[in-house]
């Protein structure tokens, strides 16, 4: 799993993600199950959004990549077999 994650995230991002579930815990213990803890909560929530949309746009920036690749490939071999076509 941390593989996965080193995959999309630089070692910074990986550092903030950490330290901001270290802190909500933190949060958690210190100010106890009171009304405090929603609003902990919602910072962490959004957190947590962020984190997974920036993942999900290194997946589908990873994905675009090598469609893209593809398409350089399939246009360089058509390239190639009309260059050799016209000799």
């Amino acid at each position: 799993m941390l593989k996965s994650f080193s995959d999309h995230f630089d070692p910074s991002s990986l550092v903030v993600i950490f330290l901001t579930l270290a802190l909500f815990l933190l949060a958690l213990f210190m100010k106890g199950f009171t009304q405090e803890v929603l609003l902990e909560t919602a910072v962490f929530l959004v957190s947590v959004k962020l984190i997974l949309l920036s993942h999900t746009n290194s997946v589908s920036a990873k994905k675009m990549d090598e469609r893209l690749a593809r398409i350089q490939d399939i246009l360089q071999a058509i390239e190639n077999r009309s260059s050799r076509l016209e000799t």
